[in-house]
Formats: C-alpha cells, structure tokens, sequence
C-alpha cells in the first residue's frame, strides 16, 4: 500500500520529502518568491456541426416511395434489402412496424410472427389486402434496433408518409413505432385512441398503440390486452 502510494507521488513528479534549504513558511510571499502561473489559454473553440441539409420531401405518395427506396434514404447503408409498404395505400387503416423480422428480413411481418398477425386482421374482419402496411425502417438493421442517430429522422420520414396516406386509424406496433408517431412507449400510450393530426384541414386520425405480434409470441399472457387494443382500434373504423 505505501510502495503504491509512494510510487502516485514519484509518477506526479515529487522525488524529495522536503526541500535542502530550510524554508520560512509563516514570512509573508515576495514578488520575487511568487510562484509564476502561466495566463490561462482559451479552450479551443470547436466548429459547430453544420446544419442538416433541409430535404424537400415527395409531396405524393408514389413519389415518396420510390425516394425511400432510393441511395438517399437513410437505411442506405444498412446491409439487406429494402422493403416497400405493402397492401392498400387507401385503407382506412394503416399499421406501422419497426423494421422486417430477423427470421423474415425480405417482408413485413413474415414467419411466426407474420402468421400470428394474420390471426389477428382475421379476427377484426381484415387481411393484409385490406389495410396499409409500413415499417418505421425499410430494412432490418444490425441487431433489429434502430440506430440512435437514425431514429428523428425515421420519425419525421414516419410521420410525413402518415400524412400522405391519410388514414383514419393507425395501429402502432412496438416502441420504435410508438415512439416516432406519439412521442413516447407502447405501455403508457395504449388502452386509449390517441389523436393524431396527419393532414391539415382534416378529420384527426386515431392512433392505437399495442405490442408487436413477435412480443406475442414469447408473452401469450399479453394477447388478452392486444385484442383489447384491437376492438378499441375497430370502433368509429367501419
């Protein structure tokens, strides 16, 4: 313990106990004995980050589309392919996920969980043809999670693709999604329609937020609460 403290001392520069001359501590510092400090320096100062580029976004639906698949989108770099929204772009009900499966990365809610959500449409008198399906990310990503820089702008991109295709209800499913449309998770939001404002001038849209059918799938407990979320979303909707 004293070799390890001795050796802090000796590594911060201090090789002796006390000085050769004898020292009067009590006398009063001359000028000429005053300690010389250097003038404090500036900190350097750092450039601030340049402005995002303010991207005129497609004003239609079409449009949009083909610029998200296209190299501007943001997933350009993510390895996997991109996946389009499936499904009618003029349903009254569109339903956002986060990103395409792990066991079915080239669609939207494929393999068991797909099936599961198949179940579940059935179950409120709808199939993948009769509603519009999109993800927050158009590819999966390293992990399934969204890359924290990515995620404002998947949202405003969410948000500005909700407003061109202008449905009446949404169905938010998982967090990601959840977060990007009603600014926070799935627990504190569902149980209630949330009002979303999508299109200046029209009918506000009803946001229902509930858990992703792969969460289901590990936690069968939480269906009861997601066909809850179902029938609240199914009502005004016909």
């Amino acid at each position: 313990m004293a070799k390890s403290a001795l050796n802090w001392w000796r590594d911060a520069g201090v090789d002796v106990l006390v000085d050769e001359a004898p020292r009067d501590w009590l006398a009063p510092v001359s000028e000429s004995l005053a300690v010389e400090r250097p003038a404090p320096t500036a900190a350097p100062r750092i450039a601030p980050a340049p402005p995002p580029v303010d991207v005129k976004l497609p004003e239609t639906l079409d449009a949009f589309i083909a610029w998200r698949l296209s190299d501007a989108a943001p997933e350009m770099s993510w390895s996997g392919a991109r996946i389009a929204p499936e499904g009618d772009p003029a349903a009254r009900l569109m339903v956002l996920v986060d990103c395409p499966e792990r066991d079915a990365p080239d669609t939207l809610l494929g393999g068991p969980a797909g099936k599961l959500f198949d179940a579940m449409l059935a179950a409120i008198g709808l199939d993948r043809t009769t509603i519009y399906l999109a993800a927050l990310g158009w590819c999966r990503p390293l992990g399934g999670r969204m890359p924290a820089e990515s995620t404002a702008r998947l949202a405003a991109l969410a948000r500005h693709h909700v407003q061109l295709a202008g449905p009446k209800r949404l169905l938010l499913l998982g967090n990601a999604a959840s977060r990007a449309l009603l600014g926070a998770d799935v627990t504190p939001m569902r149980g209630s329609l949330q009002p979303l404002n999508h299109k200046v001038g029209q009918e506000q849209a009803g946001a229902v937020a509930s858990y992703p059918p792969r969460f289901l799938l590990e936690r069968p407990a939480a269906k009861a609460e997601a066909w809850r979320d179902l029938q609240l979303l199914m009502r005004g909707l016909a």
